[in-house]
């Protein structure tokens, strides 16, 4: 009885599934709706210097469109890595099994841990934000001093945010931790680390009988 319990427990898991193909599915949703908003910025500017006529708020609505597309293609992402990062972690390791690798993932998409998974989307969601951020400010009209004072301060407060981020990867280098790419710092250059998906093995793999 308890066998059967643990292993419809274990089944349990496939759950996940739904939030991974309904991720996945909001992704590409994003990528298409970006891309299709690229397109037609980009036919409304070409029809702009076909005719030589430029309206005034062309250049605002062109950045902001611009960041508009940027800001959904940075969401798709963070569907991607969401999507992957379940996947791997309650599914399937897509990097490798018994010392052999199936598939070559990108280093952003290899996750080994749930804090790793919400390190990489924090970072990414901080980003979104930051764009989305630049994106509503195009159309912030300053009428007094103390509105400059804020726009100053939110500008800070977002440098800050970023400077941490980069810091907090030079911390991880300097004490040879994975950073966000998945890499390890050593010597001279950088190797992935997914020791822990890996058997270890000793000088001689094969092992005496």
């Amino acid at each position: 009885m308890k066998i059967l319990f643990e292993k419809m427990l274990l089944l349990c898991r496939l759950f996940v599934l739904l939030p991974v193909i309904f991720g996945l599915i909001g992704s590409i949703s994003l990528f298409l709706t970006a891309t299709y908003d690229m397109i037609s910025l980009s036919k409304n500017v070409l029809h702009a210097l076909k005719i030589l006529s430029f309206p005034e708020d062309l250049h605002s609505d062109l950045v902001s469109k611009i960041i508009g597309s940027v800001d959904l293609y940075l969401i798709a992402i963070v569907l991607l890595i969401f999507s992957f990062g379940l996947y791997e972690l309650f599914i399937s390791d897509m990097g490798s099994q018994n010392n052999k690798k199936k598939i070559e993932l990108p280093a952003i998409l290899s996750i080994s841990s749930l804090d790793e998974l919400k390190d990489k989307l924090a970072k990414v969601i901080v980003m979104v934000l930051v764009v989305s951020f630049f994106q509503h400010v195009l159309y912030i009209k300053f009428t007094t001093g103390l509105d400059m004072l804020y726009f100053a301060l939110s500008i800070s407060a977002i440098s800050v945010g970023v400077y941490l981020m980069h810091k907090d990867n030079k911390i991880k280098r300097k004490f040879n931790l994975p950073d966000d790419s998945g890499q390890e710092r050593t010597g001279g250059g950088y190797h992935r680390q997914r020791n822990h998906h890996q058997g270890h093995q000793g000088p001689h793999s094969g092992g005496h009988r």
